[in-house]
């Protein structure tokens, strides 16, 4: 009987204590081997949307005796229909401020009238149509005509593919380098983006003139000029990871 609980107590405890002589096998893969690149690409690219801002301002025909004021609601429709006369949508025309300033007497030099004044943001794909709409209003209605901004219609466009040729660039690099080591390039591993910068000109413009109201007789000041506009310069840098075959 003896010999029975004997052999039953060591089944049992072959089954709740099994044996640990098994060993685990561990593969170690060897760390990939790879390349680190920077490409770099740029594009100049002339811009298509230029926004003029324009302020216009009500004046006197007879400003001694301020009489016959020419209102801004005038000097407004001038504007609108110059715009469109011009071929350009009513959207590319739009109120950016409102103002105005008494009119001071020199005798008496109390304000005798108030003189309103619009701002406008004017929309024009070229510089010199600035000059024919503004032709078609009052110039002592125009107080100031400047370039507030540009910039591209296509502009994502362009940048889509300025970033594709830095990657390129980055792929070509790499290429070269490794021949001169008499290795091959493989599979892409990692794409960063590294910069992104998008330079814009100074508001500067040709063959467009810039007006200005000044003391008590209207001038036209026109500056014109053969040099076209400064372009916009896009430029990206893409930072890529390739296998080494």
């Amino acid at each position: 009987m003896k010999k029975v609980i004997l052999l039953s107590s060591f089944l049992m405890g072959a089954i709740l204590f099994p044996s640990f002589s098994q060993t685990a096998t561990v593969s170690v893969t060897p760390p990939t081997r790879k390349i680190e690149v920077a490409g770099f690409a740029e594009l100049e690219v002339v811009p298509d949307e230029i926004y003029f801002s324009v302020s216009l301002r009500e004046y006197f025909n007879d400003e001694k005796n301020q009489k016959d004021k020419v209102n801004i609601t005038t000097l407004e429709k001038q504007l609108i229909k110059a715009v469109a006369d011009a071929g350009l949508p009513k959207e590319a025309l739009s109120i950016s401020g409102l103002g105005g300033y008494q009119n001071y007497t020199e005798k008496k030099k109390k304000p005798a009238t108030f003189l309103e004044a619009k701002q406008y943001e004017l929309k024009v794909d070229r510089a010199d149509k600035l000059d024919v709409i503004l032709s078609k209003v009052e110039s002592r209605g125009v107080q100031y005509a400047n370039v507030a901004r540009v910039d591209h219609s296509k502009k994502e466009e362009f940048k889509k593919q300025v970033k594709i040729n830095a990657l390129k660039s980055a792929k070509d690099k790499a290429t070269y380098l490794l021949e001169a080591v008499d290795q091959k390039l493989g599979q892409v591993l990692e794409i960063r983006e590294v910069e992104d910068n998008i330079n814009y000109p100074q508001p500067m413009y040709a063959k467009a003139a810039m007006r200005v109201m000044g003391g008590m007789e209207s001038a036209d000041m026109v500056q014109d000029s053969s040099v076209e506009y400064q372009k916009i310069k896009l430029s990206y840098r893409m930072q890529a990871a390739f296998e080494i075959k």
